[in-house]
């Protein structure tokens, strides 16, 4: 173990108030891609960048092309939960943890078995028709051929994830803001903090024991108190 997970380690021990924040990384390592990551597969297979893709203006305008990319990206139901995901279910039913706070759409966490999960873009598991509201899961959308339709008005179903152009809902950033307020330990994994406004959350933490866990380096190291350029799944294994 080396000195900086020790350090982690120690902290975790000690604390009864710890707050998750997550981003990409936490699932790339249960294969989910990273839609960001533009390999040579995507540039042969799509026409826009992700951002356009996953804009509420593409959304509406190409329905057909946004769900091409939904389905082939984004909508990966036989992922399973890596050892970030056990640890974190783990310590929150120790009494340690207090919330997860995640930029991740794929709904691991919970599967993992975490209960208090503030999911800043929302849910592929949760989908909803756009003129009766009918609640639909994931599973639908996956088998649905080209654009999802509601089987009971017809209308076209829209997953509950946020897109580019859409604001966060109100209510999980008030639940997120006030853990990390609160929280004696802010743990940060898998995210590179450049997508706003969920990288600005971490700015209500108060506490001294500010942890970054990311394989590369991020621009907020600089008010971190202990940094960790790992795997998320390799340092959470080890605590």
């Amino acid at each position: 173990m080396t000195e900086n997970i020790a350090k982690l380690k120690e902290w975790v021990d000690g604390s009864d108030n710890i707050v998750f924040f997550g981003g990409a990384g936490v699932s790339t390592e249960s294969n989910i891609p990273d839609f960001r990551s533009v390999d040579g597969l995507y540039n042969q297979e799509y026409d826009y960048p992700p951002e356009t893709i996953l804009s509420h203006t593409f959304f509406m305008r190409n329905p057909e092309e946004f769900y091409r990319f939904y389905k082939n990206k984004m909508l990966i139901l036989d992922a399973k939960p890596n050892a970030a995901h056990l640890k974190l279910a783990e310590l929150e039913a120790k009494g340690k943890l207090k919330a997860v706070v995640t930029q991740n759409i794929d709904g691991l966490h919970q599967a993992a078995g975490s209960k208090v999960v503030y999911e800043l873009h929302g849910s592929v598991h949760r989908n909803y028709c756009m003129k009766c509201h009918k609640f639909f899961g994931p599973e639908y959308m996956a088998e649905a051929e080209g654009v999802p339709k509601c089987d009971a008005c017809g209308g076209m179903i829209k997953p509950d994830v946020v897109l580019y152009e859409e604001g966060l809902d109100n209510d999980v950033i008030s639940g997120a803001v006030n853990a990390i307020s609160r929280a004696d330990v802010l743990i940060i994994g898998g995210t590179s903090l450049v997508v706003y406004p969920a990288a600005g959350l971490i700015d209500y933490y108060r506490g001294s024991k500010l942890v970054l866990i990311n394989k590369s380096t991020t621009p907020r190291d600089g008010i971190a108190n202990l940094i960790i350029n790992d795997s998320i799944g390799k340092v959470f294994s080890e605590l």
